[in-house]
C-alpha cells in the first residue's frame, strides 16, 4: 500500500487507515464528537468470534500493506486498545504498525471531555499499559474541551512528545477556528513545542462541512488529515437505497445505531448515492470503492480511517488502492455533493 507523510512531519503512514471502533463491545452507542463508548460487534457473537474477527481485520490490513491503525481509550472503555495490544504481540509486529489513540473522552453526565493535563496524561498511561508498548506513534485530543485553558492541553501533548511516550500528537474533532488557533499555538515556539502532525474529522460525500474552514487551516499549518467515517456511516455503500426497512445486520437496522445513520438517509443524501451507484456501475465497481477513493484523494487527505464489521468488508475497501477514479467521475460527484458556501466562506476574488 502507498505510504503518504502525516501533514508536514517525517511520520509515514498507509493512505488507508484501520479504524477499531467496531473492536469494542460496550453496550454504549455513538455520541457527537467522536466519543463512542460502545461498539459495532455482531448480534449474538460470541467473545472468541468477536477477538477472531478483530484478529483476522488486523491481519489482513497488515498483509495488504497497511499500518495505521486507529483507536480510542473510550471505544469499549478500552477494550480495542486492549485487543489491539494482545494481537501486536501475538499477530502483528509491533515496528510495522502505526498506532494512533485517542483521550479525552469522560463518562460523565456534565462533561463528556476532559483534557486537563492530569486527565490526559493519565489516560495516555494507561494507554500504554492496554496497549503493550512504551509509546504510540500518534496520540490525539479527542474533541475540543471548553473548561481547560488550550494552553494546558497543548502542553500535556508536549510532555507525551518530549518523553518518548508519544512520536507525534494530533487532535480531533477540532472547528476551523480551534483547529487554527491550537496549530498556530505550538508553531510559535519550534524546538519547544511540537507541531501538530494531523486532525481527525468526519469526511466524506455525505459530509464535506470541513471544507469551509478546517481543511483551510489544516492544509495552511501543515496538518495532515485523517478522515472519519469515509463511507457516511456504511450510507455511501448503497446498502439503503431500496425501499423498505433497513437490510439486516446493518447500523440503520439496529435501535441503538440507527439514530447515527439517520441524519444520511435524506433526499440529499440520496441523490449522491444515486449518482455514486450510478459512478460504480460504469466503472464495474461497488460503490464502496467509488466513495472511499474519492475521500482518500481529496486535498489536505492523508489517510481515510475505515472500520468494518468483518474482514470481508476490510478487505472490499481495501481494493481500492489500486484505484484513481476518472477526472470526469470525480468532477461530476464534486458537484453533486457540493457543500453551500456563503459569505465569508468564498475566497473574496470569487464573490
Amino acid at each position: 500500500m502507498e505510504l503518504r507523510h502525516l501533514g508536514r512531519t517525517g511520520l509515514r503512514v498507509s493512505r488507508i487507515g484501520l479504524g477499531t471502533l467496531s473492536w469494542a463491545r460496550g453496550s454504549g452507542g455513538p455520541s457527537g464528537g467522536g466519543g463512542v463508548r460502545g461498539g459495532l460487534e455482531e448480534p449474538g457473537a460470541s467473545h472468541e468470534q468477536h477477538v477472531r474477527n478483530a484478529a483476522d481485520q488486523l491481519k489482513a490490513f497488515w498483509e495488504a500493506g497497511g499500518t495505521l491503525v486507529d483507536t480510542a481509550d473510550v471505544y469499549g472503555d478500552g477494550e480495542a486498545e486492549y485487543l489491539l495490544g494482545r494481537m501486536v504481540h501475538d499477530l502483528v509486529p509491533r515496528r510495522d504498525l502505526v498506532i494512533a489513540t485517542k483521550a479525552g473522552g469522560v463518562p460523565e453526565a456534565d462533561r463528556r471531555f476532559d483534557c486537563s493535563r492530569g486527565h490526559l496524561l493519565a489516560a495516555l498511561d494507561a494507554s500504554l499499559e492496554r496497549l503493550g508498548t512504551d509509546y504510540v506513534d500518534l496520540w490525539q485530543v479527542h474533541a475540543w474541551d471548553p473548561c481547560t485553558p488550550l494552553e494546558e492541553t497543548l502542553q500535556a501533548l508536549d510532555t507525551a512528545v518530549a518523553s518518548g511516550r508519544a512520536r507525534y500528537a494530533g487532535v480531533s474533532n477540532f472547528s476551523g477556528w480551534q483547529l487554527a488557533k491550537a496549530g498556530t499555538w505550538q508553531l510559535a515556539a519550534p524546538g519547544i513545542r511540537h507541531r501538530l502532525a494531523s486532525t481527525q474529522m468526519e469526511y466524506s460525500l455525505l459530509q464535506r462541512g470541513i471544507e469551509r474552514e478546517v481543511l483551510p487551516a489544516a492544509l495552511d499549518l501543515g496538518i495532515g488529515l485523517l478522515p472519519s467515517s469515509p463511507l457516511g456511516r456504511g450510507v455511501l455503500t448503497a446498502k439503503y437505497r431500496q425501499p423498505g426497512p433497513p437490510p439486516p445486520g446493518s447500523r440503520g437496522a439496529s435501535e441503538r445505531l440507527a439514530p447515527f445513520v439517520e441524519p444520511y438517509l435524506d433526499e440529499t443524501a440520496g441523490r449522491i448515492v444515486d449518482a455514486v451507484a450510478t459512478a460504480a456501475d460504469g466503472l464495474a465497481l461497488p460503490p464502496l470503492q467509488v466513495a472511499l477513493a474519492w475521500v482518500r484523494d481529496r486535498p489536505g487527505v492523508t489517510a481515510p480511517i475505515v472500520g468494518a464489521r468483518t474482514s470481508q468488508q476490510l478487505m472490499e475497501a481495501l481494493s481500492v488502492e489500486g484505484l484513481s477514479l476518472p477526472g470526469e467521475i470525480r468532477a461530476a460527484l464534486d458537484d453533486v455533493s457540493a457543500p453551500v458556501h456563503r459569505y465569508p466562506d468564498h475566497d473574496w476574488s470569487e464573490l
